[in-house]
């Protein structure tokens, strides 16, 4: 099922264009602001070239990989604009990551230098203290500091197009041994800012809360990309706080919400807590993305509210959109929605690759202008997804129904196989996530002799305690006995990155070492 829809920047752009046309149609009126800074679309052009300026004279080029260590702030997207004007590729990097990981990255990517947004993370500070970084004038937009020019780094050539131009290089989380390095074009972005923005309908009078990490492409893409190229005002957060996130939905004026599943989670506990619901009065469009949505938070979330929470699939590769659900046809069930418009979608045989009949369970493949370029200096795993006509192959599992809506049902990595049966976590999570007193929930698949067995690791609501026998019947009254827990695990808190996604590979780590008892 695919598509189209009308561009309003045209095929091969870079990323910059969207600062210049705010320049010209929002010259006088808010388009990006954090706490200490708020730039009309005069002022954010006047940034962002004083800011290429400074890059220019430190020797930064076209090609050369720069990396970024940061949290969100106004700092943060003029560089990446900046950026974008000189040619050279952005690499983010969320500023949590250890000083051992940005090594690998950096060595990886041959980078010419980094830069830290000091500003606003203590971690980015901790970092750029380790490598002698210096402070970097770019002007009033929030401190930032830059490490010393790696003279041996070679730039990439560059490409006038952005079609074939890397505007951005993300390395996937989760990954062991050598770095994965996504490489997006310019054009993959600007297709998934207009495309994802224009199904959310964002204008002039929107308001959005960017507290989805820049450095995740969720948040780089369809966040704060998308939110400029309708010309929208993002409001850009570098942390997710309940408390405050609250606050701005009820006081601020806030328009559009995007989060992953756990930030609305804790959204909930704390209307729990206050026994009452959170106001956010002119809320008007409010999604979950980057990891998959439960059904019961996806309901209370929209009993508090009265409106749909939205609910969309993507991965880095795909920069990220694959598929969202409707504002002119919201969903009640746990589809991830129909493709975006100009992709393409095909749930395949994972021996034949040729298309699985509707309803059936398949490893679902992407093709369109959001696909990425590769991985970067890694042709043997490109090759491994890519098809030679242009598939991506996810990893992850899905099915289609009649009316072409989209159902994430696993990864294939992620698959249990239990007594010859096939167990999906997420639908064992949907189950957890409807207990009462269950926060957050993760299933992950355990090696017992040559059977596999199910764990789940339970996060309970702040205060409240649950009782296993209790648990167990509750679990039993929804599901097949195979695919009910053989293990619980209760944590105060599930390990998760910076964006909320449950670091599953830490927990699969945990189930193999319990006893079989």
């Amino acid at each position: 099922m695919t598509s189209t829809f009308e561009r309003s920047f045209p095929e091969g752009s870079y990323l910059h264009a969207i600062v210049d046309r705010r320049a010209e149609d929002a010259a006088d009126r808010i388009l990006v602001s954090d706490d200490t800074v708020a730039l009309d679309g005069k002022g954010l052009k006047a940034a962002v070239e004083r800011a290429e300026r400074a890059l220019r004279d430190f020797g930064v080029r076209g090609g050369d990989r720069v990396l970024l260590v940061n949290e969100n702030s106004v700092a943060l997207q003029v560089l990446i604009f900046a950026l974008s004007r000189i040619g050279a590729w952005t690499v983010l990097i969320n500023a949590r990551l250890t000083g051992a990981e940005i090594g690998k990255i950096a060595q990886h990517s041959g980078a010419r230098t980094t830069l830290y947004t000091t500003g606003v993370s203590p971690d980015a500070t901790a970092h750029a203290e380790g490598v002698d970084a210096v402070p970097f004038d770019i002007g009033p937009v929030g401190e930032v500091k830059i490490a010393p020019l790696n003279h041996d780094a070679v730039p990439e050539p560059l490409d006038a197009d952005g079609k074939d131009q890397v505007a951005a290089l993300i390395y996937t989380s989760g990954t062991t041994g050598q770095p994965k390095g996504v490489m997006l074009t310019h054009d993959n972005l600007l297709f998934i800012a207009e495309g994802s923005g224009s199904i959310r309908k964002i204008g002039p009078s929107d308001l959005a809360y960017g507290v989805l990490p820049t450095s995740h492409v969720f948040g780089l893409a369809s966040v704060f990309l998308g939110t400029l190229a309708h010309g929208g005002h993002l409001r850009t957060v570098s942390r997710f706080a309940p408390v405050e996130t609250a606050r701005a939905l009820a006081e601020d004026g806030v328009t559009i919400f995007q989060g992953v599943p756990a930030m609305y989670a804790h959204l909930l506990e704390l209307a729990a807590k206050r026994g009452a619901p959170l106001p956010a009065p002119k809320l008007r469009y409010l999604s979950a993305g980057g990891a998959p949505l439960d059904l019961a938070i996806k309901e209370r979330v929209e009993k508090m509210w009265n409106q749909p929470l939205h609910n969309g699939y993507g991965l880095t590769e795909t920069s990220p959109t694959v598929t969202t659900t409707r504002m002119e046809a919201p969903a009640a069930d746990e589809t991830v929605g129909p493709v975006l418009p100009g992709v393409e979608c095909r749930i395949a045989d994972q021996e034949t690759g040729l298309p699985r009949a509707t309803g059936e369970v398949g490893e679902i493949w992407v093709r369109g202008a959001n696909v990425m370029k590769g991985y970067y200096r890694d042709p043997e795993q490109t090759a491994k997804v890519m098809t030679s006509d242009g598939w991506f192959k996810t990893g992850d599992l899905g099915r289609m129904d009649a009316a072409g809506d989209l159902y994430v049902v696993g990864r294939l990595k992620e698959l249990i196989i239990r007594s010859g049966f096939n167990v999906y976590p997420a639908e064992v999570e949907g189950v957890l996530a409807a207990h009462p007193d269950i926060a957050l929930s993760a299933v992950v698949g355990r090696n017992a002799g040559d059977n596999e067995e199910v764990v789940a690791f339970v996060q309970p609501i702040a205060g409240r305690t649950i009782d296993k026998a209790a648990l167990e019947s509750h679990m039993r009254a929804y599901l097949a006995p195979y695919k009910c827990p053989t293990h619980y695990v209760f944590l105060e808190a599930l390990p998760a990155t910076a964006t909320g996604k449950i670091l599953k590979a830490q927990l699969k780590q945990r189930a193999e070492s319990l006893s079989s008892a």
